[in-house]
């Protein structure tokens, strides 16, 4: 393969010269800009990504962290990311959470995997960050931006949406629809986000005189399988709800299957509500009513904040997202609960 000694060599000009037309920084006389440019077409002269970076101290590489590569949730997020770089001429650099280690080792040890690659900067989507590893990372932390969690060092390279929010208008379609009868299906205690949506559903409820210390309430994975599992314990207790909020749509629609299989219909016997309106939600059977978060509108503000720091760009940024519910089949009014959806199909 042709290097840029060969495009120097051909050309008769100098290393830096030709180093300089490859890079696009510095001044070059019109007449050696040509004969470099001819130098480099005879040779079929294509720099590495690493000479491209020596060159010109750039990467143009944003390195992106999720805990996990699964399910419908990260996929969108990842895709708006990669489309968003490549139309700026950039590229996507990804790490996993995976390996030996609790959430937060597996972040500190994904970040380090995508400085030690050479990215201009870093979007971190996780909770278990905490300000002690933003203070490890000195100045690099300049060209961080944080996802849906925030860490007091750097507010303002973190963008959130309210989950909080998302909770109380939840229960407001429910109790809008006439529910009182409501069983909750919640994901893992340990992550905050989780937490704020479920304090946010109850405190609505409680605002309507429901003794919410009485509702029927699992923990769960935010897994398909999850909801499946949850949703036929809820049956099998013979809990007599009237409509069921799922704290992530994956759960949800989990929770749908079960209940196709054990002969309950939705929303005729129980209504379903979900959260996040990702695509598996528009694409249930029944469709899925979820409240909707703004990811697109986050990720993308978010982006851009970490775009205008590593580039020195105007992109516009916000800090306040829209949070409504979009309104699917899977929810009506309350009636009579159906006695069948108080217990399992017989196998």
């Amino acid at each position: 393969m042709a290097t840029i000694k060969d495009v120097a060599r051909l050309a008769g000009v100098g290393l830096g010269t030709a180093s300089r037309v490859v890079s696009g920084k510095g001044s070059v006389s019109p007449a050696t800009l040509e004969r470099v440019k001819k130098a480099i077409d005879e040779l079929g002269f294509r720099p590495s990504h690493a000479a491209r970076a020596l060159l010109s101290g750039s990467s143009r590489m944003i390195g992106v962290y999720i805990p996990v590569l699964s399910g419908t949730f990260y996929t969108p997020i990842l895709q708006i990311i990669d489309t968003e770089l490549r139309a700026a001429g950039l590229h996507m650099v990804v790490a996993f959470g995976v390996g030996l280690g609790d959430a937060r080792r597996q972040a500190v040890e994904g970040i380090d995997f995508l400085l030690e690659r050479g990215c201009d900067g870093l979007m971190v989507m996780t909770s278990a960050l905490l300000e002690e590893d933003l203070a490890a990372l000195g100045a690099k932390s300049r060209q961080l931006v944080v996802l849906n969690h925030t860490l007091a060092g750097i507010p303002d390279q973190c963008f959130m949406v309210d989950h909080g929010l998302g909770g109380r208008l939840a229960a407001r379609a429910l109790l809008e629809h006439g529910h009182r009868d409501i069983a909750i299906v919640a994901g893992p205690a340990s992550l905050f986000d989780n937490v704020e949506r479920v304090e946010g559903f109850k405190a609505e409820l409680e605002a309507s005189g429901i003794d919410t210390g009485k509702l029927w309430v699992a923990e769960s994975d935010f897994s398909p399988a999850g909801g499946w599992a949850a949703a036929k314990t809820l049956i099998e207790s013979g809990n007599p709800c009237s409509a069921l909020f799922c704290a992530n749509d994956e759960m949800a629609v989990g929770a749908l299957s079960y209940f196709q299989e054990a002969g309950i219909r939705v929303p005729h016997d129980l209504s379903v509500i979900g959260y996040d309106d990702t695509p598996s939600a528009e694409f249930s059977a029944p469709r899925l009513t979820s409240v909707r978060m703004p990811w697109r509108e986050m990720t993308r503000s978010g982006l851009n904040a970490l775009l205008n720091r590593c580039y020195d760009l105007q992109r516009p940024v916000e800090h306040s997202f829209p949070v409504s519910v979009t309104l699917r089949a899977s929810l009506a009014k309350a009636g009579e609960v159906n006695k069948r959806a108080r217990r399992p199909k017989a196998a």
